[in-house]
């Protein structure tokens, strides 16, 4: 591999150290970097594609899939590519303006993918609690105003976040001990007052993500007493079997973001090497694994995805 200069041309910029502990294995590494972001790619472009051309398809559960499938794209594409090119070519040096940039694009990513995840719980919870209304209360106009809200929200969280840290005076240590500039990472790094950092970046994991977290549990309680008052055991297994790949979403989405923000902040026992692979697994497990659990538990998706494979 071609060696660079890890010496940044702009005295304030920062150097991102990749897996601390595992330089000589950044290699290998690597190779499962790009398998996992190639798989990323090809599965959420083709739900966009099958999507977009498929006229049966329009419908406010597929439109949901394109605005998961467009942040999962989002949040890996805002941190692969500079790993690889951290583990490949040895460019450790970002600017501040990339940092900041780079921080905003992928949190700001997050919170529009767990928005998201509310807005399908929420299209579970009409379909099964309230089938016969399901079209005049969730029409694909509706899920577009619900889309545009997700990401309104997104950003008025997020912006925030660089913009104090702009406004923070930094050490001569400008080594960022990850493989992206993560918010809290960055943090450490400066002789200010970070309190207000600190503090933002707690309070937006909490109310963001407990307050999804929260929305998606009631309607999961609601949905489970709906299904306790049906006697049709088929009708359950239908009703459990739409919302399977949404429960399999949520727990690969939530799991390693809650652990990665947590440890940041409370605990110091935990090695950094096994911190930073964790961290990047919320990068590459839910993006590449969100396709393949909506393209199995959903047989009109499934059904178009085997139509185009045959036809090619």
């Amino acid at each position: 591999m071609v060696s660079f200069n890890l010496t940044p041309s702009d005295p304030s910029a920062f150097i991102l150290t990749g897996i601390p502990g595992l330089q000589d294995a950044h290699i290998w590494i690597s190779i499962l970097f790009s398998m996992f972001y190639i798989i990323i790619l090809l599965g959420n472009f083709m739900v966009l594609f099958i999507v977009s051309k498929e006229q049966t398809l329009h419908k406010p559960m597929y439109l949901l899939l394109c605005m998961l499938a467009l942040t999962d794209i989002n949040t890996s594409s805002s941190v692969i590519p500079k790993a690889l090119c951290i583990f490949w070519f040895n460019l450790k040096s970002i600017t501040v303006g990339g940092c900041l940039t780079q921080m905003f694009f992928l949190h700001a990513a997050s919170v529009m993918h767990s928005a998201v995840l509310v807005i399908m719980a929420f299209d579970r919870y009409v379909a099964i609690c309230n089938p016969l209304r399901y079209s005049t209360i969730l029409t694909n106009t509706r899920i577009a105003k619900l889309g545009l809200v997700a990401l309104i929200r997104a950003v008025l969280f997020i912006l925030p976040l660089p913009l104090l840290l702009k406004r923070q005076p930094f050490c001569a240590n400008r080594i960022v001990p990850h493989t992206y500039c993560d918010h809290m990472a960055v943090v450490k790094l400066s002789c200010g007052d970070i309190i207000v950092n600190w503090m933002y970046g707690l309070v937006i994991t909490f109310v963001v993500s407990g307050l999804d977290l929260m929305l998606i549990a009631l309607s999961y309680g609601l949905i489970i007493r709906a299904l306790l008052r049906i006697s049709s055991k088929r009708a359950h297994q239908k009703a459990l079997s739409t919302c399977t790949a949404h429960i399999c979403v949520i727990l690969t989405s939530y799991t390693p973001l809650l652990f990665s923000s947590l440890t940041h902040r409370f605990n110091e026992g935990i090695a950094p090497h096994v911190h930073i692979i964790l961290a990047n697994l919320y990068f590459l497990a839910p993006p590449m694994l969100n396709p393949i659990f909506y393209g199995v538990k959903t047989k009109e998706l499934r059904d178009k995805v085997g139509k185009y494979i045959h036809r090619k």
